[in-house]
C-alpha cells in the first residue's frame, strides 16, 4: 500500500489543450504507471482537499530509442496520465 501522495502523483500537466479542459473542472496529472484509479482519487482528495467525481486514465507504452547506427540503444519510460473531474472545489496549479 502506498502511503504518500508523492508515491502516486508525479506532476500536473499544463498545456493549452488541457487549460481549455479546466473550464469543465477537469485536470490532468502524470501518475506512476502502477497506481490504480482508487489510489489516484484518494491522493487527489487528500492533497488538494477537493471532491473527485471521476478518474480516467491513459497509458502510453515506452518505445525503443535508436542511435545514429539504427540499432535500438534504450527505451523511453512508460507514462500514465490521470484525467480528474471534480464535483466541487478548484485546484490551483499556478
Amino acid at each position: 500500500m502506498k502511503k504518500y501522495v508523492s508515491d502516486i502523483i508525479v506532476k500536473p500537466l499544463i498545456t493549452e489543450q488541457i487549460a481549455s479542459m479546466n473550464r469543465d473542472n477537469c485536470y490532468v496529472f502524470e501518475v506512476k504507471p502502477d497506481s490504480t484509479k482508487n489510489e489516484i482519487r484518494d491522493a487527489i482528495q487528500k492533497f488538494f482537499k477537493v471532491k473527485v467525481k471521476n478518474v480516467r486514465t491513459s497509458t502510453k507504452p515506452g518505445k525503443s530509442v535508436s542511435s545514429k547506427g539504427g540499432r535500438p540503444t534504450g527505451r523511453t519510460k512508460k507514462q500514465k496520465k490521470a484525467f480528474i473531474t471534480l464535483k466541487e472545489g478548484k485546484i490551483e496549479l499556478i
